[in-house]
């Protein structure tokens, strides 16, 4: 990773995090419980990918209908959040297969 890349991530960070912070509060307020629980759980491709990009798009949309954020996602912020990631990989799969590795690949 060069310079310019980094650099280039910092723009679209500070620019990803200008869009949260124009949110209503209550968004925002569940907007960072959910970052905070997504860091924690470590979907491999977090940052790379779209899904916090999505999640704002889906709360601007949801503030700009007039709805309330639990309104879209539920009351219980942890399974949503599981939900959207139940394909992805995690950290916590990469540990697992580097402990337990798959048999049929031993020796290859």
């Amino acid at each position: 990773m060069g310079i310019q890349d980094i650099i280039e991530g910092k723009k679209q960070w500070r620019a990803h995090m200008a869009r949260v912070k124009a949110l209503p509060p209550d968004y925002r307020i569940v907007y960072k419980e959910m970052q905070k629980y997504l860091f924690k759980v470590g979907p491999v491709d977090l940052l790379e990918g779209s899904l916090l990009p999505g999640i704002v798009d889906f709360f601007e949309e949801g503030a700009a209908s007039g709805k309330g954020v639990l309104e879209l996602i539920g009351s219980d912020v942890a399974a949503f959040c599981d939900d959207l990631i139940k394909d992805s990989r995690t950290y916590a799969d990469l540990y697992q297969e580097s402990i337990h590795p798959d048999p049929g690949t031993a020796g290859k």
